[in-house]
């Protein structure tokens, strides 16, 4: 009798997972605390640039508010975040959350994939079970502070090319692994596995998932439950 061949799931997080841009919404914690906007001091820029087309170039613009701050401080701050985040009402889309329960109860990988960051992310993989987390990385440095680079933005085609190396350096099957997406930007992900799932109805994933029977679910927002123990 041949073994099940081993697969994940891959779950992009804002609007697919939670219902928040964590980027923005951790910046506004941050902001909050009295963490400083590593910009001013260059430009004087404050806020984003209104509509941006190019998810990659506002991905890198975002992160290079946090020039000089400390990997540790910034860590600190998201734990504080998302400890409040969670206990909103709407926190999460709750059609994926029960996805990613299900695959976990399945004994399924579950991966984290996101244009944002470990600090606002590895609080929610902890609480959901996720086993990893691909994401942009902030590059520090010799100083052991943010540079406000970052190494790949975490967008688009970046994140099929992490999903199939994550996939090949884990001997987990393509075609029998789950990717869930919310954006068009998430296409190229959701066509690197077997089994695509949209959520909610961006206008050109749905087209998708109309022309191929890829499943949809709704993006319903709600509570996350009782934390783990």
């Amino acid at each position: 009798m041949a073994a099940e061949p081993r697969r994940a799931a891959f779950f992009d997080v804002d609007e697919t997972l939670i219902a928040a841009k964590s980027m923005f919404a951790f910046w506004d914690h941050w902001s909050a605390r009295g963490g400083k906007d590593g910009r001013d001091a260059e430009d004087g820029s404050h806020g984003m640039p209104p509509s941006p087309t190019d998810r990659a170039a506002l991905n890198r613009a975002h992160f290079l508010r946090y020039r000089g701050a400390s990997p540790d401080e910034l860590n600190a701050a998201g734990q504080e975040w998302y400890a409040t985040y969670r206990t909103t009402p709407s926190a999460f889309v709750t059609a994926s959350l029960s996805a990613l329960r299900r695959h976990r109860a399945a004994g399924h990988t579950v991966v984290l994939v996101s244009g944002s960051a470990t600090p606002m992310l590895r609080p929610l993989a902890d609480d959901l079970g996720a086993e990893a987390v691909l994401c942009t990385e902030l590059l520090v440095g010799d100083d052991g502070l943010l540079t406000g680079d970052v190494r790949t933005p975490m967008i688009g085609g970046a994140k099929a090319t992490a999903v199939a190396a994550y996939l090949a350096r884990h001997e987990l099957s393509a075609a029998d692994s789950h990717a869930y997406g919310d954006h068009a930007s998430d296409l190229d992900m959701l066509r690197a596995v077997g089994n695509p799932v949209v959520v909610g109805d961006d206008p050109e994933l749905t087209h998708w998932a109309v022309r191929e029977g890829w499943p949809r679910l709704p993006s319903a927002t709600g509570p996350g439950g009782r934390r783990p123990r």
